[in-house]
């Protein structure tokens, strides 16, 4: 395993990120107790979860999962712990958003699904256009005081939304956000024009999430041609179907070099400058094997400039305002 700074932070985390939004929605407690072992045995000590996890079939599910194997295996000091706000988890009008309120309710009903007296990261999962920053802060920094919180982070957030939260940060003389996780893949590109260059301005690590794009990534075509079960039959219709031409090329450019498609879409976001960790999430233990695979198969140059020839990047590539402009 790899390892790397999350950001301008001296918290070290592996290079990929294990990602539980199946958990509860898609497998069940042992099945995902499985995959934390798997992906613990192999290095990875990031682990990300969000309230909102799990939540149509039990009030946090995915934490709880996690939460029971954080007392069973007593790994919890080796392990970077990450979960989100922002989601309704009721039908309560104050049980959503980023009010200081919910804020500080949210992190400590996570505090007791995760079974733990701290959380890593603690990420805002979208943006909340009705509170001020000045009071989000004023939240984060208590919990932050009461040592409930260790960094936080964001998620969806646009170039300039991070800009602003940290402005708002800078002048409170708080650390602010350390981290973005943004969607991110080969067939999604929209974060190379300002939340890329936003976070390496601001120091803040980049943790990119859907990096298979719902399963079009994985040798999509393929798998529906030998009828795989699977995500990729679940979305073909508006993952696969638009992006079919493209997905064709790619899927041939991978056979010719020997590699699974999983193995080249990880790679290719590993070699993106700013990123730290892709957020992967399997259903089973033995789905990690071939994005671990990138860590130790490099893609070339030939190789990169291929998949940008495949996928191409939007306008003219990298950051705004050259991508469109002169």
């Amino acid at each position: 395993m790899e390892y790397t700074r999350l950001g301008r932070t001296g918290l070290t985390v592996s290079r990929l990120c294990l990602g539980t939004m199946n958990f509860g929605w898609q497998i069940d407690e042992p099945a995902a107790h499985a995959v934390l072992d798997h992906a613990r045995d192999r290095g990875i000590n990031f682990v990300d979860t969000a309230n909102m996890y799990g939540r149509e079939d039990g009030d946090g599910l995915s934490e709880r999962m996690i939460g029971t194997w954080l007392a069973k295996s007593g790994d919890r000091n080796r392990t970077v712990l990450a979960t989100k706000v922002y989601a309704p988890m009721s039908a309560d009008p104050n049980d959503r958003g980023l009010s200081a309120r919910n804020l500080i309710a949210s992190c400590e009903a996570s505090l007791r699904r995760l079974r733990t007296d701290w959380i890593d990261l603690f990420q805002l999962h979208h943006v909340d256009r009705a509170t001020s920053w000045e009071e989000i802060w004023q939240a984060l920094e208590t919990l932050t005081i009461q040592g409930k919180i260790r960094y936080a982070g964001s998620s969806n957030f646009a170039g300039w939304h991070l800009a602003r939260a940290q402005g708002a940060a800078d002048r409170r003389h708080y650390l602010g956000l350390v981290s973005e996780q943004p969607k991110y893949n080969l067939l999604t590109r929209h974060a190379e024009l300002e939340v890329l260059p936003a976070a390496a301005e601001l120091g803040l690590g980049v943790l990119p999430y859907s990096p298979l794009h719902f399963g079009a990534l994985s040798g999509a075509l393929r798998k529906q041609r030998e009828s795989t079960p699977g995500r990729t039959v679940l979305h073909a219709p508006d993952r696969v179907e638009p992006h079919r031409a493209a997905l064709e090329r790619y899927e041939k450019l991978c056979a010719d070099l020997g590699e699974q498609p999983t193995t080249v879409a990880i790679g290719w976001l590993l070699s993106r400058p700013g990123v730290t960790a892709p957020v992967l999430g399997p259903r089973t233990p033995e789905q990690l094997d071939l994005p671990l695979k990138a860590l130790t198969s490099p893609l070339t140059a030939e190789v990169l400039a291929t998949l940008d020839e495949i996928f191409p990047p939007i306008g003219n590539g990298g950051p705004a305002p050259e991508a469109w402009a002169w």
